[in-house]
């Protein structure tokens, strides 16, 4: 290598590139003029392209070397550090996910190649145009939905979808500004001498617990459960305090990017400065910006989605998980990870912190805390003056429901009564659009997706029926597409559109908002409703799942559950974790202000003890008997799963080689593993291919994945055959 540093190498020394291209191994190159040290991102010749790589280390020859291509440079970012080159390796092996996978999710940076100059960039400017078009209006919109933000000129047009002749013109008439600015520019530092809101004595117990911990500068994980509105966001904020003050990076998940303005506004309230934001509400210039500062050290608190915890952090020495027990920290697509295991290994590679925040932590956080792997904080009183909702069933067996009315009179009666003293009511049904299933009355025809087996679900504002598998859509049909009688289609089952045309005939004078993720156009849409809504914008806010994810809306004295016993039907191992912890969170909006709320249940099964529990608040009752049902069935977290799904457009073909596959079971039964299945997936067909299921059992000690990739191995993929394997599987569909 030349210089004495073993990190370095010479101009033509032989060293190995990992590239994002999908090949599953580094190819060698020769280092470019100048030399290169391990770790830096380059650019290198792969055929007649230039892709982008990462020096993994010396090469490996033994082969002729004059075939050997130099790199053709060396990009302007700092390089990728060893902890992170050995936690994406690790991550990679214990996902079983291809390398280059991997470093695509590291390097999902927009325009690294770009030199460091200055460029222009477009905002909004002061002067309205003489003549507004349609495409002018375009402009105007995306300029306002990203609240001022700066835009490259090409991103500008492909948001707006208009050429960049117009927003050229635009700046001539000063309706859009054009400015010189510097590429990346550092975040303003973030002050943690600021003083923070007063906390009560056990949340100012639990913030200095978590500020000790951070200052010891050693790996560990810390389970922080607290009822909804004790004040998590606020304790945690003391442990990214510790954790600036000691010089290192903090790094804050979210579940839902509808979450990140209200707590943007709070951490600049405690530290004087916004933190740095990644998600995809984000522009590419912000993008772009954010990763090469979290590289260089020069952004203290990073805001996030999942992916950000696969930026470059230069010394990353928090890791706060907030509402860990998210479903949407599982990525489902592409590399399957969940982004709270993730973080633990991140934080175990680099000596940092992580804290699991949630009401209602996931199993396997609680048998961790249990257990003694993870340190335990419980928060057991609500912030300020608010007091925990009263919790109560509305047994709907003894309700009168008039047909097609899903609204019980004894709750109908609590909302009128909320809306009467100026309070807000909410009414919660996990179910997006007008009806779950559209149904002919005539031959008894249920309208399909033609690409995959799921029921169409009518979405009455968009007049259309969507399938929620594959995103395909068409037109309400006038006549049944099997019989062709006309006029006898009918809904059935409620949605959260139907219900609210239900709350608009019974509360004709209320001002209703519907929170549903498929009614609004973009983040920030969303974000402005939840804005409004807290701001006492409504009387009756209709909402799916969105609304169980950690919104405060002061007004909000009642929730009404529609259908608690949903998510209780189906054969899913988490249907009765799931459930508590949604009806739990939703109820939990409830009372957050100075006035006291009420939770009322709606079940057709009130004595089922997931809906016992909810309502008694015997929280550690309800896991150690889930704890122990799993225990004995060897389930996660004490036994191991791992799904293996198989797709193609050839029905026999994908049945052939999962049956094949469930033959050559040798590696697993050397484990103690057990397969079962092939079987076909609860939805077998989505987008035209028709998918299979198999499903591996082993205990938890057992090497899982190497007797996976054994098993696996032995067989030769069919060109029209896609397979995947999830470790750990969150959902079954």
């Amino acid at each position: 290598m030349g210089d004495g540093r073993s990190d370095f190498f010479d101009e033509g020394a032989l060293v190995s590139v990992m590239t994002t291209e999908p090949l599953g191994r580094a190819l060698d190159y020769k280092a470019p003029e100048g030399g290169c040290f391990v770790g830096a991102f380059v650019e290198v010749p792969l055929g007649p392209r230039r892709v982008l790589g990462v020096v993994w280390g010396a090469g490996e020859g033994g082969y002729d070397l004059a075939k050997v291509r130099p790199v053709t440079r060396v990009l302007d970012a700092a390089p990728m550090g060893e902890a992170m080159r050995t936690f994406l390796q690790r991550a990679a092996d214990y996902t079983l996910t291809p390398m280059p996978a991997m470093l695509r999710l590291a390097s999902r940076a927009p325009g690294l190649a770009d030199p460091p100059g200055p460029r222009k960039v477009y905002r909004k400017g002061w002067a309205e145009p003489d003549r507004m078009t349609e495409a002018r209006e375009r402009v105007i919109a995306v300029l306002d939905e990203y609240g001022g933000a700066a835009f490259t000129l090409s991103e500008l047009a492909a948001l707006a979808e208009v050429t960049t002749s117009v927003i050229k013109t635009m700046v001539k008439i000063g309706a859009v500004s054009e400015e010189e600015a510097p590429r990346d520019l550092p975040y303003p530092p973030l002050d943690p001498g600021l003083e923070g809101k007063p906390l009560a004595p056990d949340q100012a117990a639990a913030a200095e617990q978590l500020r000790a911990v951070v200052a010891g500068g050693r790996y560990g994980t810390t389970l922080l459960k607290g009822v909804t509105g004790s004040g998590k966001t606020e304790v945690y904020l003391e442990a990214v305090a510790e954790c600036l003050q000691q010089g290192r990076q903090a790094l804050v998940l979210l579940p839902e990017i509808a979450l990140t303005s209200e707590f943007l506004n709070r951490v600049e309230e405690r530290f004087g400065a916004k933190p740095g934001e990644w998600h995809s509400g984000v522009t590419q210039t912000e993008r772009r910006r954010l990763w090469r500062m979290a590289g260089e050290g020069r952004v203290g608190l990073v805001v996030g989605a999942r992916s950000a915890l696969f930026l470059p952090f230069r010394d990353l020495g928090l890791i706060v998980v907030d509402e860990e027990h998210d479903t949407s920290y599982k990525q489902e697509d592409g590399v399957l990870y969940n982004a709270r295991d993730m973080a633990v290994l991140r934080a175990s590679m680099t000596d940092a912190q992580v804290v699991l925040a949630s009401a209602t932590p996931c199993l396997e956080s609680w048998v961790n805390a249990a257990s003694g792997k993870y340190a335990r904080i419980d928060l057991t009183s609500r912030f300020g003056v608010a007091e925990l909702p009263e919790m109560r069933a509305i047994d709907m067996r003894a309700e009168r429901l008039e047909q097609n009315r899903w609204i019980s009179p004894t709750l109908a009666a609590a909302v009128t009564d909320r809306i009467g003293r100026g309070e807000q009511a909410l009414l919660f049904l996990n179910r997006r659009g007008y009806a779950p299933v559209t149904i002919c009355r005539a031959c008894g025809h249920q309208i399909g997706c033609d690409h995959c087996d799921a029921r169409m679900v009518e979405h009455r504002f968009l007049k259309r029926l969507v399938c929620h598998q594959c995103g395909e859509t068409k037109p309400m049909p006038e006549a049944c597409p099997h019989c062709k009688a006309e006029g006898r289609l009918a809904p059935v089952g409620p949605g959260v559109e139907r219900l609210a045309e239900e709350v608009a005939a019974r509360f004709p004078d209320a001002r209703l908002a519907i929170l549903s993720s498929d009614l609004f156009g973009s983040a920030r849409a969303l974000k402005e409703m939840i804005g409004k809504i807290a701001e006492g914008g409504a009387d009756i806010i209709i909402g799916t799942q969105i609304v169980a994810k950690g919104h405060n809306f002061p007004l909000l004295t009642l929730v009404g559950v529609i259908d608690a016993d949903l998510g209780l039907q189906g054969s899913d191992l988490r249907a009765a974790e799931r459930t508590f912890q949604l009806v739990r969170q939703v109820s939990g909006r409830a009372g957050r202000g100075d006035r006291p709320g009420v939770a009322l249940i709606q079940s057709y099964q009130p004595e089922h003890p997931v809906i016992r529990a909810i309502l008694s608040g015997e929280e550690e009752a309800f896991w150690r008997a889930e704890a122990a049902e799993r225990q004995a069935a060897g389930m996660p977290p004490f036994g191991r799963l791992a799904g293996i799904i198989l797709s193609s457009p050839d029905v026999q073909t994908v049945f052939d080689f999962g049956t094949d596959l469930a033959r050559r079971d040798g590696p697993l039964r050397r484990i103690g593993a057990q397969v079962f299945g092939p079987a076909p997936a609860p939805v077998a067909r989505v987008r035209g291919r028709h998918r299979v299921r198999l499903l591996v059992k082993a205990e938890k000690a057992a090497p899982l994945q190497a007797a996976l990739a054994d098993w696996v191995g032995q067989m030769k993929i069919p060109a029209n055959l896609r397979l995947a394997i999830d470790i750990d599987p969150q959902s079954f569909y």
